[in-house]
């Protein structure tokens, strides 16, 4: 079967998400409610209540070591809290099989990338995420699985190389086929983990237009998207969530919360903030010197 050529591939759509454009009352993705996270008595999480709706975008803003990985660990029901509840697509972690519940949460991340064989082809990378499996071998997956696969590597214009081993693509190739993998099941829910991390220029403004097109969709599913870098973040982001040592200094819509003065306070330093006419952001320190 032929694959069509990347502007002709349907965007994956999400129920949820499609409802919300035709009227229908958006339903809540996920939930944290009142979570703290203790590990070798230090508190990385304190006290976050936080939930995200099928028609949002949330971008959550921190520094290394503010607890972003734990949130994101629980987010894709990784990581149980030591206190508090996460609530994801309905099924609450703690009370239900985790091993089905990741399969509706789409997760790209290094860690994911980390843990998957560099000879593996691009299409079995895509295909693996049927199952949140990291090996094809472990499964038996039909020709309708390989032509998905093949479909979410043409919506990211990796379809080319969907033969191709991983340890042959370039860093960019290769997280634009982990989003082409995290979209693979038609996702409940999107959790991508600082997904510029190691790219050079060209290849992470490829990802941030591949990501753009995601943000801006209606159809698509709601997404989490982790950075301490605002230059990554791509436009149609709707709120923000801003971590400092596992507290949440402020959260909501992204127009009105995101400031220079609430960017400084997240990263102790004095920063300013220009958002640009195409809809993306930078940021600087004030300091001179």
């Amino acid at each position: 079967m032929t694959t069509p050529p990347p502007q002709h591939i349907p965007p994956v759509v999400h129920t949820a998400a499609a409802a919300a454009t035709t009227g229908s009352e958006p339903t809540e993705a996920l939930r944290f409610g009142r979570v703290c996270f203790v590990r070798e008595d230090r508190r990385i999480l304190d006290d976050i209540n936080w939930s995200v709706r099928s028609d949002q975008r949330w971008l959550i803003l921190g520094a290394n070591g503010s607890g972003k990985t734990t949130m994101v660990r629980m987010a894709s029901m990784y990581e149980h809290p030591s206190s508090g509840s996460v609530t994801a697509l309905g099924e609450t972690l703690g009370s239900t099989d985790v091993r089905q519940l990741r399969r509706r949460i789409g997760v790209m991340s290094a860690a994911v990338g980390a843990q998957l064989r560099p000879q593996l082809s691009a299409q079995d990378t895509v295909v693996t995420a049927k199952f949140a499996a990291l090996e094809t071998w472990w499964h038996t997956y039909t020709e309708a699985d390989y032509e998905r696969a093949r479909a979410c590597l043409a919506r990211l214009n990796v379809a080319q190389y969907a033969e191709r081993t991983m340890g042959t693509l370039s860093s960019g190739e290769q997280q634009r086929v982990l989003l082409a993998r995290a979209l693979m099941n038609e996702p409940g829910l999107l959790v991508l983990d600082e997904p510029s991390a190691r790219l050079d220029l060209g290849g992470r403004e490829q990802l941030v237009a591949a990501l753009a097109e995601l943000t801006t969709d209606p159809a698509a599913p709601p997404l989490i998207l982790v950075t301490h870098h605002v230059d990554e973040v791509p436009p149609g982001m709707t709120h923000v969530l801003l971590l400092r040592e596992g507290k949440v200094l402020v959260a909501g819509e992204i127009d009105d919360v995101l400031t220079a003065e609430a960017l400084s306070d997240c990263f102790a330093m004095p920063l300013t903030l220009e958002r640009r006419s195409d809809g993306r952001l930078t940021a600087w320190s004030r300091r001179s010197g």
